[in-house]
């Protein structure tokens, strides 16, 4: 009789949850170091809650949200399976992906940083503008 190992995979929800830790946590600029040592726990377990294998336990997100200043529901927003989304057990949108993509690059958050700092309006209107017009260049 032969035994097939099974290893565990990450739930899509756990998955989600840690990376929107992993988003919040680096919109704020604080290191999982930092994030770990305010939850009194290491940085490789805050690791693993990102990479959704170990799953974050309700009072933990609790202190998590607390810590990083955003509601728990902010974990869960655009979550697979979540029924405001209309695809039951689907994973991730695509336009949820892209925004989680682009902040969690070193040059997403640069420009979201110095964007959001911009009060006037017409002059983020006219960035949009320019950077769809570079867009379009490179096509």
């Amino acid at each position: 009789m032969t035994t097939i190992v099974n290893k565990k995979k990450p739930n899509p929800i756990d998955i989600h949850v840690g990376s929107r830790i992993r988003l919040r946590r680096t919109m704020l600029g604080m290191s999982q170091e930092k994030l770990g040592e305010s939850l009194g726990i290491t940085f490789q377990q805050i690791q693993k809650y990102e990479k959704g294998t170990n799953r974050v336990g309700a009072s933990r997100l609790q202190n998590i949200s607390s810590i990083l200043n955003v509601p728990v529901s902010f974990f869960f927003e655009d979550a697979p399976g979540d029924p405001s989304t209309g695809q039951p057990g689907a994973s991730e949108s695509s336009s949820s992906n892209y925004v989680v993509d682009f902040l969690s690059s070193s040059e997403g958050l640069q420009l979201n940083r110095a964007f959001v700092k911009i009060e006037d309006p017409k002059v983020r209107r006219k960035i949009v503008d320019l950077v769809k017009a570079l867009a379009a260049d490179s096509e």
